[in-house]
């Protein structure tokens, strides 16, 4: 029995850390923990970005011009004998400024072009939405033909319609 009284009393009593110690641990190992997150994120970044190919740029659409023309009023083919009004506003979708600049000096040429293939119209073929789209893209082709005989034809878009009245 005095074996185990002796080896009780032989242990030396174990020193509790004190808190400052206890911080300090703590600290150190969350500093580590944070650490190799970032090591980690950093290294599979890394990898992610040098396997993927750089994706090209894709170029940044052209802001459409708008050129507004002046209304013009024709008189229309008739088989019925009746007079017959076109009302018509136009709105020119271009490419750029300088089309539109090239157009504005033309722009006599141009509305003769119009009116003289709009008088040639008859009512009937107006009145149907395919009868619109259709004498658009005919507007669209008289107005980018170029007025001099080598001369390069204007880009036009679209022809946009502000006012259509047939009377």
């Amino acid at each position: 029995m005095a074996t185990t009284t002796a080896n009780q009393q032989a242990a030396p009593q174990s020193a509790k850390p004190g808190p400052m110690k206890r911080l300090l641990v703590i600290a150190v190992i969350a500093i580590l923990a944070a650490g190799a997150a970032a090591g980690a994120t950093w290294f599979v970044m890394q990898r992610h970005a040098a396997s993927e190919p750089a994706a090209p740029t894709a170029p940044v659409p052209a802001v459409p011009v708008y050129f507004a023309l002046e209304p013009m009023t024709v008189n229309l083919q008739s088989d019925d004998g009746e007079t017959h009004y076109l009302r018509i506003g136009l709105t020119l979708k271009l490419d750029t400024l300088k089309t539109q600049d090239e157009l504005r000096d033309r722009m006599p040429e141009i509305r003769s072009r119009l009116l003289l293939a709009l008088s040639n119209k008859h009512p009937e073929d107006l009145a149907t939405l395919d009868g619109k789209h259709a004498l658009a893209t005919e507007l669209a082709a008289l107005i980018a033909q170029p007025t001099e005989p080598h001369g390069t034809p204007a880009h036009v878009e679209d022809v946009l319609f502000t006012e259509f009245v047939v009377q």
